[in-house]
């Protein structure tokens, strides 16, 4: 199940935030009973596919690259590059998704700016 729910996780990323369709991710790889664990974003799948769009709406070139994809049970964390403009930094984030069968149940996030100049010579990728 691992691996299936990973593939659910990257499909709806994908779909959400690179194909600008975050209504049709939603309603197809969110549970109705969706809980988010982010404070700017609402519970559901309707509201998140609604407040998705109002966000892909604002940053039209938003580009969301996966790092890597890891699995525990029911639960998958993603680490992907985001950058809402061609030109920017962009943020590295962290998504922890919880599936109750085969739809995303519940969400947390973690989101850190790129800055412009490092303390080491590590990416943080």
């Amino acid at each position: 199940m691992s691996d299936a729910n990973k593939k659910t996780v990257l499909a709806f990323l994908d779909l959400a935030f690179n194909e600008k369709r975050p209504e049709e991710a939603a309603v197809t790889h969110l549970h109705p009973d969706y809980v988010q664990h982010n404070p700017h974003a609402p519970s559901g799948a309707a509201a998140s596919g609604r407040f998705l769009r109002g966000f892909v709406d604002q940053f039209p070139l938003l580009r969301l690259d996966f790092k890597r994809v890891l699995a525990d049970g029911d639960h998958v964390i993603v680490h992907c590059h985001m950058r809402l403009t061609p030109e920017s930094r962009g943020s590295a984030i962290v998504d922890i998704v919880r599936f109750e069968g085969d739809r995303i149940i519940e969400h947390w996030d973690v989101v850190q700016d790129i800055p412009e100049h490092s303390a080491n010579d590590n990416t943080m990728f």
